[in-house]
């Protein structure tokens, strides 16, 4: 089973595309710029330094190894919050307005507060002699939100909360790294429970998203972690990859990410080969694309 969007054949109309398309090209290339700063020139790889620090690896391992995850490190960490400030600027382009770090506030009944704990712990933890409880998100929700009870002010954080003047409608999405933890995915989980608890219904849809997918479609997602939580092959709240980047953005964003990167990369990949490893790209050093 898979989830169709209503708007799903819209496109984004040529100004849009633009501004979307320069939206992307800033974002990565004011991230990788200070990347390369950093590696460069205020937190360079010194081999005489690690050798001091690190004898012991240095004797047994070639410099280069360590080289290159000096490079990893301080790629890695802000590429987490690039995926959050990309889907803001190319959320409000398309739907008018959106946010990350936004507070919804709001009551939901007590025992719905109890139904989501209760969820939450059999998806987590077994009965003996009984096998794990699978996760099916529309059966959950549906019975968390026959609980009702006695209204409970509560508080949620969305990553990313989009208010559509397209739709009329407001969107929340938890988004992740594309290899989440369990333990991230439970806190995304609760609170996806809690935004669609609240009386009032201030959030229409709330979604478990992932940027991209490293195993291709989505039917072979694989990592085990976040399947704990979710039915990350068939529940309708997770969006993986084009799925999000098409509903933030429109039909066609994801494509257009995706041939923004690849210009990106043939430049910074050369950069890095000769101005970080001091060495001449080999001929096929673009050849690896996103797709």
């Amino acid at each position: 089973m898979f989830f169709f969007f209503f708007y799903s054949n819209e496109k984004i109309d040529t100004s849009s595309y633009e501004s979307v398309s320069v939206a992307i090209r800033d974002i990565v290339q004011t991230m990788m710029d200070n990347v390369m700063n950093r590696v460069l020139i205020d937190d360079p790889f010194i081999e005489e330094k690690h050798h001091a620090n690190k004898p012991l690896y240095a004797a047994l391992v070639p410099d280069t190894i360590f080289k290159d995850s000096h490079f990893e490190r301080r790629f890695v960490t802000p590429f987490g919050t690039a995926w959050e400030k990309l889907a803001v600027a190319v959320g409000s382009v398309y739907h008018g307005s959106c946010t990350k770090g936004t507070r919804v506030d709001g009551t939901i009944g007590k025992e719905s507060l109890r139904r989501i704990q209760e969820v939450l712990n059999r998806l987590e933890h077994k009965s003996k002699g009984e096998k794990r409880y699978k996760p099916n998100w529309e059966e959950e929700l549906q019975y968390i939100l026959d609980g009702g009870g006695e209204p409970i002010p509560t508080s949620v954080t969305c990553d990313i909360l989009i208010q559509s003047k397209r739709t009329g409608k407001t969107y929340s999405f938890e988004l992740k790294g594309p290899l989440p933890n369990s333990d991230q995915t439970k806190v995304s989980k609760e609170k996806m429970f809690k935004l669609l608890a609240m009386e009032g219904h201030p959030i229409d849809k709330a979604y478990y998203a992932l940027p991209y997918n490293p195993y291709g479609k989505r039917e072979n997602y694989e990592w085990s972690f976040p399947a704990r939580w979710f039915n990350m092959k068939e529940d309708p709240c997770v969006l993986i990859g084009e799925e999000l980047w098409n509903m933030i953005g429109g039909e066609g964003t994801y494509a257009h990410f995706v041939e923004e990167i690849n210009k990106l990369g043939v430049h910074y990949k050369e950069r890095i080969y000769r101005e970080f490893l001091g060495i001449e790209p080999p001929e096929d050093f673009d050849r690896i694309k996103l797709r």
